[in-house]
């Protein structure tokens, strides 16, 4: 094998050497080979080759994008009919989306020509003695007119931004807007305007050792702070100095309100607790004349527990008399006349019982501030320590911007349903009527003062969401000595009082940018008049579900 092998290659070689040669013999030029030339135009050829596969690679995905972006690579896929129905769909949204927007635009003319109206309304309010339109009427209308103007511009540009027409229509809008000068910002709430300097007010100037003797009776403390704002109005007219209720036949009012702070206001001695009116008696405590307002269902409206309490106290009274004939739960509407000819006596001391539910002059009982002249903003308020609380847990859990939500549930379904219509709502329907007022206010939080059982607010929680997002509810918290905004009433003894606790709750309320109410509730009441005495009223406040009916109502018993 090894021979074989060796043979055939020197064979190879030597013919290799003969072929060369020849051909050297035959070459005219001697510097380079066959071989050699062969060799470069391969190479040659192999590089031209190698930059045409190049060059495709680069322009070959530009020429499939520039097709992909000029050519309607659907239609080269569809048939005939296909483009038709396709074109058609198209055609009918359009017509469908043109159609809306000139209904918007309809509806856009129209409430533009009612906030024409309300500003007319305004100004002849604003020439006349006598108001036209209810101002607070009025100034809600205007704020949900705007609400609504606003919404409906958001729609029509959401809507005109498919077509190229868009632009031009939205710049034209300028010349439809209302002046919004002072308004701000369509999605907020405005204070009300109650225009103080319009009030109707009467002076409070008590004969000295004229007294008269309040007593409440009816309801809980929110009735009983109104039964005595009324009591300081018929003071006022029969200028007589008002005696506050013993703490143990009334509530402790001490601890709630700021009594001092009624007479600075005046700057005289309108009022004397009972403590100070016993002393200056020296135990001779007579009521001269007991006249009641209401003669139904019982003289007085008082009964045979709160006689013997007050009689417990050292206090004597001759025989109830009644004014006139007058039911609780029918009672007719009076005027100042008709006080002064009934109740104007020169005793010493009188009382006319319970006037929770007197019905006199009450569009100037109700007005912001009060009837009575004084130079604060209110004259029955949350004592100062309370006030100061109810600030340090604002600064501490809410801010500023905060809406604030009396969600009366204890005892209420059946005190609703007894009213027609019902005020009380299924947890679900009340969350919309939430979310509705902080989409519009557009508060990050709620402050939650309620009896309702964690089940419902558990509940109402997971169901208040706006834009997405949950709008926490927060109550007050247990009491924690690492929190420092309830040391106040911890260090005066006032913690754990429920009257305290209520009273912080509705000062807490009072403050807040919006609020929304339980219709029929005292307590609601009583920081609506805070919040129009104070000035923090908004024109978003109202009470929960406002104009609605309840969704379902049980059958009654």
């Amino acid at each position: 094998m090894m021979d074989r092998e060796s043979s055939d290659e020197e064979e190879d070689h030597e013919n290799l050497i003969a072929q060369s040669e020849s051909r050297n013999r035959h070459s005219e030029s001697p510097q380079r080979t066959t071989f050699q030339i062969d060799e470069t135009a391969n190479t040659r050829r192999f590089n031209f080759s190698f930059k045409k596969r190049y060059l495709l690679a680069i322009i070959l995905p530009v020429l499939i994008l520039i097709l992909y972006f000029t050519t309607d690579i659907k239609n080269l896929f569809k048939t005939s009919v296909t483009n038709v129905n396709y074109d058609a769909s198209i055609n009918r949204m359009r017509e469908s989306e043109l159609r809306a927007l000139y209904l918007f635009r309809q509806q856009q003319l129209g409430l533009f020509k009612l906030w024409n109206h309300t500003l007319l309304d305004n100004s002849l309010n604003a020439i006349s003695n006598k108001p036209i339109v209810n101002n607070s009427n009025l100034e809600k209308l205007k704020s949900d007119l705007l609400s609504q103007i606003s919404l409906n511009k958001q729609i029509q540009q959401a809507l005109f931004s498919s077509h190229q027409l868009g632009s031009s229509l939205s710049a034209s809008d300028n010349a439809t807007d209302p002046s919004l000068e002072g308004y701000g910002d369509l999605h907020r709430c405005r204070k009300v305007d109650y225009r103080l300097s319009e009030r109707r007010t009467i002076e409070w100037k008590p004969r000295p050792d004229k007294y008269l003797f309040a007593i409440c009776v009816s309801g809980q403390m929110s009735n009983h702070l109104i039964c005595l704002e009324k009591h300081m109005f018929f003071a006022a007219l029969l200028n007589r100095i008002l005696i506050i209720p013993s703490s143990k036949v009334d509530y402790e009012f001490h601890r709630v309100l700021d009594i001092d702070h009624i007479d600075k206001c005046l700057g005289r001695k309108v009022v004397v607790t009972f403590e100070e009116f016993a002393k200056g008696r020296k135990g001779h405590m007579h009521i001269d004349k007991f006249i009641c307002y209401f003669s139904q269902p019982q003289p007085c409206f008082m009964d045979e527990e709160r006689v013997k309490k007050l009689q417990s106290l050292g206090v004597s009274m001759n025989k109830l008399e009644a004014a006139w004939n007058e039911d609780v739960k029918n009672p007719k509407p009076r005027t100042v006349q008709d006080i002064m000819i009934k109740f104007s006596s020169d005793d010493d001391v009188i009382a006319i019982g319970d006037v929770f539910f007197a019905d006199v002059e009450k569009e100037w009982v109700m007005q912001p501030r009060g009837p009575i002249s004084h130079k604060c903003k209110t004259l029955v308020e949350p004592s100062r320590l309370i006030l100061l609380t109810a600030q340090r847990f604002i600064q501490t859990f809410l801010g500023e911007n905060f809406i604030a939500l009396h969600f009366r549930r204890h005892g209420f379904l059946k005190f609703c349903n007894a009213k027609k219509p019902s005020c009380f709502y299924p947890v679900p329907q009340a969350a919309d009527c939430i979310n509705r007022v902080v989409e519009r206010a557009n508060s990050a939080v709620i402050y939650l003062s309620t009896d309702a059982a964690e089940s419902e607010t558990g509940l109402l929680q997971s169901l208040v969401v706006v834009n997405g997002k949950t709008v926490p509810l927060v109550g007050r918290p247990a009491r924690n000595s690492a929190e420092k905004w309830d040391a106040l009433l911890y260090r005066h003894g006032l913690e754990g009082d429920r009257q305290v606790e209520a009273m912080l709750d509705k000062t807490i309320c009072s403050l807040s940018d919006v609020f929304i109410g339980s219709m029929g509730s005292t307590f609601t009441e009583d920081i609506l008049r805070l919040r129009k005495d104070w000035g923090s009223a908004s024109l978003c406040d109202e009470y929960l579900c406002q104009g609605e009916l309840p969704n379902f109502i049980a059958d009654d018993e």
